[in-house]
């Protein structure tokens, strides 16, 4: 054995200490640390030709990158929509690590079992029925790919072909309809073959993201056969809700499939005082749900639901004579674009058997809350104009005079050490957007945010 490697198998007791040690410091420092540190990149180095273990890896690492690295995972990252790690999650992804486990196929099954209850706990979780079967997938691009995918095998179906046999040319035209679809709709559809000219934009109801019913169905009218429709549970500028109900009353009178992204406003079904938003859920063909967003658990990982496995297993099934049969219930490897993958079930296992139902809707309501705090503070400054109302957990926001893409990146810029925000475009107009998904932001980081807007807003320039 290669003499460095042979030293860390011998000492690797005291080098995990200190990997955890090194871990729980830069854990520690989340509240305080600059949420995205001004510090350049390090100088890249050459590949070594001769390692020197472990302990010194550590130290490199410690010294050169760990510096640099964000606070994606503290309480005042609030770009996109980045869920942090609960102390539960965090054990859950060192333990599948540790037991590095491809639970793909029935001959090994028990990572495949776990992750079976864990998708169980989510099926509860969302208030779906057992109709919906599910697997993990890494992101919500992927969740949609897979939901999607299993759309055109409908579509196929309808048809009389198989897209997964014959190829998309057999399936001839398709579009698919959806008021303010999220851009990884487009991107799966490119990668299904069905083309980004597929998605057809339909009008929202007015000063909103969600689709208008009535022109949702003047364009089935005049489709040309079976479309896939693609409702939000939960925008990403303002967290706005299509009408499940209203949508799913369409897909039976035109006979079309209903995929539904809710890849963070699932989590509304937690919470009494918002559960109305996604009403409806389980009335969707296919669901899309991300868990590195709102369960708190490490990228990557989300989830995919639909009512059809039977379909989705013969788009993604997988003939090999090492791989257990297809059969009525068909493996992992038969139903998600990966045939080997890390055990993702096990810190979601983990934070759901920890926290429970509860633990999870305390997380919600307090993320709700902390964005109804700051949408409030933001109507009532000076200099910033709220764009949308705060349904959930996101406030979308921009400057009263002179909103413009460059002005905005400076006030980004200007508060990216005490809290981090992502630029959009809402309505046509420039805007920032301060998520908030992560179960350690508390109210004094409102506060803290709050303080850091008034501050700065007041010293950028005057256009």
């Amino acid at each position: 054995m290669h003499p460095p490697l042979a030293a860390d198998l011998a000492t690797l007791p005291d080098l995990l200490e200190t990997t955890r040690q090194q871990a729980a410091a830069l854990l520690d420092g989340l509240a305080d640390a600059p949420v995205v540190p001004a510090r350049p990149a390090p100088e890249p180095r050459p590949l070594p030709e001769r390692g020197t273990g472990l302990r010194d890896a550590l130290e490199d690492f410690r010294a050169r990158w760990q510096p640099g690295l964000s606070a994606s995972a503290g309480p005042r990252y609030l770009g996109f929509v980045t869920g942090g790690v609960t102390p539960a999650a965090l054990a859950g992804d060192w333990l599948t690590s540790t037991a590095d486990q491809n639970s793909m196929s029935s001959l090994d099954a028990t990572g495949a079992h776990l992750e079976g209850e864990t998708v169980g706990w989510l099926r509860t979780l969302f208030g779906l029925s057992d109709a919906h079967e599910g697997a993990l997938v890494s992101g919500a691009t992927m969740s949609n790919t897979v939901g999607l995918a299993i759309a055109r095998e409908w579509l196929g179906e309808r048809r009389g072909v198989s897209p997964a046999e014959d190829g998309v040319a057999a399936l001839g035209p398709v579009r698919v309809l959806s008021g303010a679809p999220h851009s990884s709709v487009a991107k799966g559809l490119s990668m299904l073959g069905l083309g980004r000219s597929a998605l057809v934009t339909v009008p929202t109801l007015p000063d909103r993201e969600a689709v208008d019913p009535a022109a949702l169905e003047r364009a089935l009218q005049e489709a040309d056969g079976p479309c896939v429709i693609v409702a939000n549970a939960g925008t990403v500028n303002t967290v706005d809700f299509d009408d499940l109900p209203a949508l799913a009353a369409l897909r039976d009178r035109y006979g079309c499939w209903l995929h539904v992204d809710a890849a963070f406003g699932a989590f509304a079904a937690l919470s009494p005082h918002h559960a109305h938003l996604a009403n409806g859920l389980d009335l969707a063909d296919s669901l899309c749900v991300d868990l590195h967003k709102w369960l708190n658990v490490p990228y990557d990982s989300a989830v995919q639901f639909t009512r059809r496995r039977d379909l989705q297993a013969r788009v993604f099934q997988n003939a090999a004579a090492y791989l257990g049969p297809l059969g009525d219930t068909p493996d992992l490897v038969h139903l998600t674009p990966e045939n080997s993958r890390r055990l993702r079930a096990l810190p979601a296992w983990f934070t759901l058997r920890a926290y429970g139902r509860d633990g999870h809707r305390d997380i919600v309501e307090r993320c709700a809350d902390g964005a109804r705090t700051l949408g409030e503070a933001v109507a009532s400054l000076d200099g910033l104009r709220l764009l949308a109302p705060v349904r959930l957990n996101v406030v979308c926001f921009t400057l009263t005079d002179s909103p413009t893409a460059a002005r905005l990146a400076a006030l980004a810029d200007a508060l990216a050490a005490e809290v981090f925000l992502t630029p959009t475009v809402h309505a046509g107009v420039p805007a920032l957007r301060a998520a908030f998904s992560n179960w350690r932001t508390t109210a004094e980081d409102v506060r803290r945010i709050v303080t850091a807007l008034e501050t700065t807003v007041r010293k950028l320039p005057t256009p």
